[in-house]
């Protein structure tokens, strides 16, 4: 499907309930939302491989990627999803930019691949963020990151030189399993947590 046609099925009002099927799509083209406002859609298992462009994007409704192969750039820096933002099993082969993205529901990156790396700076999630079995191919970014829910790190991979300075954890840090480098990730290393830690 190309991406213009892509565009026109999302020019449509969000309505509670109700979201656009773009499951299994295969774009042609670079798919650009920047700025957009995006009812619920779910792109579960679609491929993007010349990526996408969310930066600024309001994702309204649902904001399904699931299984997602981003093979191109695929930032998201600044986006809004107003309700859960699943990324399960997806794979980022460009560097992922979720800088100041705001998260109002979950942040699901369960078993997602970050072949080069992440930004997450800034960003802020009032739901719990979850990266368990999460992949990190390079160092990522977490600067500044406030996770109001929590974060749930169950076995996940982040690569040495991930910067954790200045994050957050307002709810249970979860850290059971997961490695920094080749070393376990210690709890020290999130410079404020205020709920329960479990290592």
């Amino acid at each position: 499907m190309r991406a213009a046609e892509i565009l026109e099925r999302l020019s449509v009002a969000w309505k509670h309930g109700e979201h656009v099927d773009l499951a299994g799509v295969t774009c042609e083209g670079r798919l650009d939302l920047s700025g957009r406002e995006i009812p619920g859609v779910d792109f579960s298992g679609a491929t993007f491989p010349e990526g996408i462009d969310a930066t600024g994007t309001r994702f309204l409704g649902l904001a399904w990627f699931r299984g997602v192969a981003f093979e191109g750039p695929s930032p998201f820096a600044r986006a809004q999803f107003l309700t859960d933002a699943r990324f399960e099993d997806a794979s980022f082969d460009a560097p992922a930019d979720f800088s100041k993205a705001e998260f109002r529901g979950i942040a699901r990156f369960d078993h997602a691949r970050f072949a080069q790396g992440a930004s997450f700076a800034g960003t802020v999630s009032y739901g719990n963020v979850s990266l368990a079995h999460a992949d990190f191919g390079a160092p990522a970014d977490f600067r500044g990151a406030e996770y109001l829910g929590g974060i749930w790190c169950d076995s996940t991979a982040f690569a040495e030189g991930t910067d954790f300075s200045d994050i957050q954890v307002h709810g249970r840090l979860w850290i059971r399993r997961a490695r920094l480098g080749t070393a376990p990730l210690a709890a020290d290393r999130f410079t404020l947590s205020f709920g329960y830690t479990y290592a």
